[in-house]
């Protein structure tokens, strides 16, 4: 793909957008031409890093002046339409994230991130944007003072401004934000400790090689508890001559504890994978399988997964059929396994995995009638699709629109009330 044909698909032009599309295409042109160029020294190697580190600095600015205006101008908007400012603020956080292509909680981190730079901190936002420091900084020095108000927070970056942060590390800088802020406003700092506690909670995410992060944000005591629990698991298991490594003797524990089986392979609560049957059944088949909400895990260990479970399982099958794009798509499964709310919720389930909003990986709370079912919308699998409670409300708002641009591959098409159109299509299966 051409530099140019990389950057066309921006629509709405004006003199801004033609000078970074004109930047753009120049880094994309470098970059295909890396292996074509004529030699340069490794001085001027580390000159170039230097430089587009603090071009990645400056861009991180002046997005975020971006981010704000056009928050701003939204906002003003969506009150003279009637919204209530709270539903109007996830409206706005959502088309950022649309623009950024990352989920929609992400984008409102990004816009609240944003007003705080801009509006309080224009110490920070000038070392930014003279790629003094970099995004990662100026990121955990603004976290360090989110809690703080307006003012307090504007005086605290002014400090700040005189403590050399060009110098220091992320790390670094966080520190000295967090003092400052402690010094600024310690009641404060305490009722966001209190705070913090309610937002206590538990998470998985994906990690390399089949595995995944189990994490627990916890008040600091129940974390050193819970530790010092399985701290414990260890110490009597390697007195009765458990060969196990400590690694392995705390996470078995914790899962054993937590899924209340005598053994962390004795797991009840349901795991799906969904694998071809000729995969599932031929032990040389290659193909892989996949964990809905996880991702692809090799097809031997599949096997292994199901062969070895010696907590109640059950087959189900999930029928496909053939895409004109030469992909699978999952449109029916077998009905004999019934739960929650019928055959079509799971099959809806199954095919989507997760939010079906472009860039948002949340999982599904709501089953969203596509065309809706007050405007006559079919209660169907081609009409039907998993999204996440944030993402169902957003839709509510004024000039949001969602259609299936192609039922063959379920492609479905939101339109945001700029005009601007994003697609998502189901993950394929295995």
């Amino acid at each position: 793909m051409s530099a140019a044909q990389v950057f066309e698909s921006i629509e709405v032009v004006d003199d801004t957008v033609l000078r970074l599309r004109e930047t753009g295409a120049w880094l994309v042109a470098l970059v295909e031409g890396r292996d074509t160029g004529e030699p340069v020294s490794e001085a001027v190697r580390i000159d170039r890093i230097a430089a587009l580190e603090r071009l990645q600095a400056s861009l991180e600015a002046a997005k975020s002046v971006e981010m704000v205006a056009f928050a701003r101008s939204r906002a003003i908007r969506q009150v003279t339409q009637g919204i209530h400012p709270k539903k109007s603020e996830r409206g706005i956080a959502d088309e950022i994230a649309l623009a950024c292509r990352v989920s929609p909680t992400e984008g409102s981190r990004r816009l609240h991130a944003a007003r705080d730079l801009v509006l309080d901190m224009p110490a920070t936002l000038d070392l930014l944007a003279h790629g003094q420091i970099n995004a990662g900084t100026a990121r955990r020095v603004t976290e360090q003072l989110s809690h703080l108000d307006r003012s307090a927070r504007s005086q605290v970056d002014a400090a700040l401004a005189k403590q050399h942060l060009d110098r220091k590390s992320p790390k670094e800088a966080a520190a000295a934000a967090q003092r400052a802020a402690y010094r600024a406003d310690p009641v404060g700092s305490t009722a966001r400790a209190a705070k913090a506690r309610k937002d206590r909670r538990v998470t998985l995410r994906p990690a390399p090689d089949t595995m995944s992060l189990l994490t627990g944000l916890l008040p600091v005591e129940q974390g050193v508890a819970c530790l010092a629990a399985l701290n414990e698991a260890v110490r009597q298991a390697k007195a009765t001559g458990d060969d196990r490594t400590r690694g392995q003797i705390m996470a078995d524990t914790m899962v054993a504890r937590l899924t209340g089986q005598e053994s962390a392979e004795d797991t009840k609560a349901e795991v799906g994978i969904v694998m071809p049957l000729g995969s599932l059944l031929d032990p040389d088949d290659p193909t892989p399988a996949d964990i809905p909400g996880y991702g692809p895990i090799p097809a031997g260990l599949a096997r292994e997964l199901i062969e070895n479970a010696k907590a109640r399982g059950w087959w189900r099958r999930l029928f496909t059929r053939p895409t004109r794009d030469g992909g699978q798509l999952v449109v029916d499964l077998d009905q004999r396994r019934r739960r929650f709310t019928g055959w079509l919720a799971e099959l809806i389930r199954w095919r989507d995995w997760t939010c079906r909003d472009p860039y948002c990986d949340a999982p599904i709370r709501h089953l969203d009638h596509i065309r809706r079912h007050s405007d006559g919308g079919p209660t169907s699998g081609t009409n039907g699709r998993g999204v996440c409670e944030r993402g169902n409300y957003v839709r509510e708002l004024p000039d949001w629109t969602v259609r299936v641009l192609d039922s063959d591959t379920h492609t479905v098409e939101t339109t945001t009330p700029t005009g601007h159109t994003y697609v998502s299509n189901p993950p394929e299966p295995p």
